[in-house]
């Protein structure tokens, strides 16, 4: 079985030149004054829960794990750096930086929440620490792939969850935002939940399940619908799931219902009829009616056509007797919230003397103050069911968590006692070296619809215990008072 990461071998093995230019600015400034190994560490996390709901489904671990690897710039890509020019028309970055830049290497820490689980607004999917270059020069890509996928994986989890026990194919690549946006996309929709793709690049690179049948243009190259079903069940008798709205969609179950009884007296079984237009709920129930009576029971309908997890939900209220969705566009556009809008901000620098010091990013905006320190995330679980109870940010430079917490409204809460605490933050790469093995694919898709189900439970998510450990809270407080800023 594949790993579940195939960056370095789908494109190239060096990432260093994927990334912003004012990554490189600042760094070569770090390095002209000679702060390029001053300690530092950063903290990747989102503000705001996508789609309107509490909370994200964390995804794109192995892939940074690939682009972390990855941090070289080869001599083409010095050599290119070194032709840039500045506003003077010199060149805009030195020899000596250049040069720095052809040896460089990721040596720090990286601690990461495991793809597949749940994370809140605010909690760290990653935490880098190490030399502030390094750290620096890995902020645009690690954002770009964890974003992303976790913005797919969260879409994913709730079109699942709105289709309960039904399968649900991802249909997306054709209308993916690039050929990329169609990799990751379909990686991550299989993680949040999606049973199969209809992506033979992520079936090949991914081991994800694929499936798929033919198009309109099949059934138009034919004299009739009935001769391209008749040919279609000839080349493919066991992948024989049949188009039927290219004209009269009930004729078109009634054609398809022919050719099963044709297939049936060859040794094969039809699979069922897709709808890809008009009313859905409607014409699924006739097709169930139709197949049913002709003796077709196991046959299924699929339906595809501008869904998601609110045109599932509408159908079903409806009464659709659809057995399988394909979703497309609103999947993997992310549709109605494009982007994630996570953020990699600094939180701690090593000073001269070896101390730490926190850092905190200010905004007139509150959500957007940053908070300080090392950060880590405490979960508390109910022994009995693992039933999420409370999820803490601390500092680690002020020791354990107190389990007493502040949330965004103001007021404190404490975790009940005697709950299972689990670390959400895991080691992944020590000094440079990783350290952490990647689950199977499967297994971070099963850990994702267990997760998502478990924190689906909680009914009234602005009473669940979650924000900034008092020490942390009070922490930050000063930190806003030093900066005469009062906003919180």
């Amino acid at each position: 079985m594949p790993p579940s990461s195939h960056l370095s071998e789908v494109y190239r093995p060096d990432f260093g030149m994927l990334t912003d230019l004012y990554q490189l600015t600042m760094a070569a400034g770090y390095y002209d004054q000679k702060l390029h190994q001053r300690k530092a560490i950063f903290h990747l996390f989102y503000r705001k829960a996508p789609f309107g709901g509490d909370f994200a489904l964390s995804a794109g671990l192995a892939l940074a794990i690939d682009i972390v690897k990855g941090l070289k710039f080869s001599a083409d890509d010095v050599q290119y750096l070194g032709r840039l020019k500045g506003a003077n028309g010199k060149p805009l970055f030195k020899e000596p930086f250049l040069n720095y830049l052809q040896r460089l290497k990721f040596t720090g820490n990286i601690y990461a929440v495991p793809e597949g689980e749940v994370v809140l607004p605010h909690e760290p999917l990653l935490r880098i620490e190490g030399n502030i270059i390094e750290c620096q020069l890995l902020e645009t890509a690690l954002l770009a792939v964890m974003n992303f996928s976790t913005l797919i994986a969260t879409k994913a989890a709730r079109i699942k969850a709105a289709a309960g026990a039904d399968t649900v194919l991802e249909f997306g690549l054709r209308r993916a935002q690039g050929i990329d946006g169609g990799l990751t996309a379909s990686r991550s929709a299989y993680i949040g939940g999606c049973d199969a793709s209809s992506n033979v690049w992520a079936g090949r690179y991914y081991n994800i399940p694929i499936k798929g049948t033919h198009a309109h243009s099949w059934v138009m190259a034919f004299p009739s619908e009935e001769e391209a079903f008749e040919a279609y069940a000839k080349a493919m008798p066991n992948n024989s799931v049949f188009l039927v709205d290219t004209y009269d969609t009930l004729d078109g179950i009634a054609a398809a219902i022919l050719e099963g009884k044709k297939l049936r007296e060859r040794g094969h079984e039809m699979l069922g009829v897709r709808l890809d237009s008009g009313d859905l709920a409607e014409l699924s129930i006739a097709a169930r009616e139709m197949l049913d009576t002709a003796g077709f029971p196991d046959a299924q309908v699929i339906a595809s056509d501008s869904l998601d997890e609110y045109a599932i939900a509408d159908l079903k209220a409806r009464g659709a007797r659809i057995d399988v969705w394909g979703i497309g566009t609103r999947l993997v556009t992310a549709h109605d919230q494009p982007a994630l809008g996570g953020v990699y901000k600094l939180a701690a620098i090593e000073e001269d003397n070896g101390e730490w010091s926190p850092r905190i990013k200010l905004s007139e905006t509150v959500f957007k103050v940053s908070n300080p320190g090392r950060q880590g995330v405490r979960r508390y679980y109910d022994e009995q069911d693992d039933f999420p109870m409370g999820s803490i940010i601390y500092n680690q430079f002020n020791g354990a968590p107190s389990g007493r917490f502040y949330t965004e409204e103001g007021f404190s809460i404490s975790a009940p006692p005697g709950l299972r605490e689990d670390e959400l933050l895991r080691p992944v790469f020590e000094d440079g070296v990783l350290v952490y093995a990647s689950p199977s694919l499967q297994s971070t898709r099963d850990r994702a619809l267990k997760s998502w189900r478990n924190w689906s439970r909680i009914t009234n998510f602005a009473n669940f215990p979650h924000g900034l450990d008092a020490a942390l809270y009070e922490e930050k407080m000063q930190l806003l008072e030093d900066f005469g800023f009062d906003a919180l």
